[in-house]
């Protein structure tokens, strides 16, 4: 480790403000979004009502400044509002995050005064639901080969192409896109262009029919022609790519809480039923086979929780945490899987049923270690930085 310990700064008492905010998220959970979870799945609905309630309560724009009808909170809190949401349900922890990172995090982070009076006061009450666009059919994490372009014809970018995977296409009002304004492969090439709902030629095609996370509504975007007037561009021209690696940057955070908050309720539900379950005369939790299990759990988790808290302590204070992001997400991500594996593992049988929460939790775990850049992707992001 080589960076200076003391400007590691995260207080690990919890603030009043975090918890206030698990509680009415908690709250909120057991109320609006545990009694549907498995309607929402299997029938693959995307909630928007539950979307418009959740901005009622400011957890649409945790980050968005007061000014432009935000909470003003800061990283701290917005890992908890993902945390509490995805341990009952990844799917609605999944838009919560995509909303407030991707597409209301660009606009708020990248965009001019008047770009932010315009659409974050909308996005941070859910009157609007927000899209981001970067992944196309072809370029997954080879984002600089992306094939949708942007030509600048007098006042207006006429955007040929499409995007695929992604979150709230067909329901969103608005979206972040990338687009290609340069020559292919050249990360000066890209920019960042905002396109509402309604325009000509926007238009969502396919949605995904997807294993898990399957009431966060996933589509393909196609634009055929449609014209954007040049005021949506965010920043100038060219620097879309640079601005979509510092939000994916921020996303990273919230993917981590996302798979934290899956581990986290896979786990609980677990140790819960090790207690309850009987085999030969005692609770499953005294074989040392299940105790184990737990205690690698328990362990893993709370390493994870710590990695989150240092990457979103740094992004509160404006340090530069692509490292730091990068091993939160990764490690996160890959102990949310194994908490969900061996939560079915303790279950049994009845693990693999769609009566316990586990089978969902196991469902939902694995997209985290591909979306927002895959676990590989973090490990090319990781050693770079280290080899720096």
């Amino acid at each position: 480790m080589t960076e200076n310990r003391s400007e590691l700064g995260y207080n690990f008492t919890q603030s009043e403000s975090q918890t206030m905010i698990a509680q009415m998220v908690k709250d909120f959970t057991q109320k609006h979004i545990k009694p549907h979870v498995m309607e929402w799945d299997e029938a693959q609905i995307f909630p928007v009502e539950l979307f418009k309630k959740l901005g009622e309560l400011g957890l649409m724009g945790v980050l968005v400044p007061e000014e432009y009808g935000g909470s003003g909170f800061g990283y701290f809190e917005y890992v908890k509002v993902i945390e509490e949401i995805a341990k009952v349900c990844g799917s609605i922890g999944l838009s919560v995050a995509a909303h407030n990172s991707l597409c209301t995090g660009h606009i708020l982070t990248f965009g001019n005064e008047e770009q932010k009076k315009k659409w974050l006061p909308k996005l941070a009450t859910a009157k609007w639901i927000g899209a981001w666009g970067l992944t196309e059919a072809n370029t997954g994490s080879d984002a600089l080969g992306m094939n949708t372009t942007a030509v600048l014809e007098g006042d207006h970018y006429i955007v040929n192409g499409s995007k695929n995977w992604i979150t709230h296409g067909k329901s969103g009002d608005i979206a972040v896109i990338m687009v290609r304004t340069g020559d292919k492969g050249d990360s000066k090439g890209i920019s960042a262009i905002v396109i509402e709902k309604g325009t000509p030629g926007f238009s969502a095609g396919k949605k995904e029919n997807k294993l898990g996370m399957r009431a966060s509504e996933t589509t393909e975007l196609i634009f055929d022609n449609v014209k954007v007037p040049k005021e949506n561009l965010l920043g100038n021209q060219g620097d879309g790519f640079k601005q979509a690696m510092k939000i994916l940057d921020g996303g990273r955070i919230s993917i981590a809480a996302l798979s934290l908050g899956i581990a986290k309720g896979a786990y609980e539900a677990a140790l819960a039923y090790s207690k309850e379950r009987h085999q030969f005369g005692q609770p499953i939790s005294s074989f040392q086979a299940i105790a184990f299990k737990l205690a690698d759990l328990a362990t893993e988790i709370e390493a994870s929780e710590l990695l989150i808290y240092q990457a979103a302590d740094m992004k509160n204070r404006g340090v530069k945490m692509t490292k730091q992001s990068a091993m939160a997400k990764y490690f996160a991500s890959e102990v949310c899987v194994k908490a969900a594996t061996e939560a079915i593992q303790i279950f049994g049988g009845y693990g693999y049923t769609k009566d316990f929460p586990v089978e969902k939790f196991y469902r939902d775990s694995k997209l985290c270690t591909i979306g927002e850049g895959t676990s590989e992707i973090q490990k090319v992001v990781i050693a770079r930085e280290i080899l720096k």
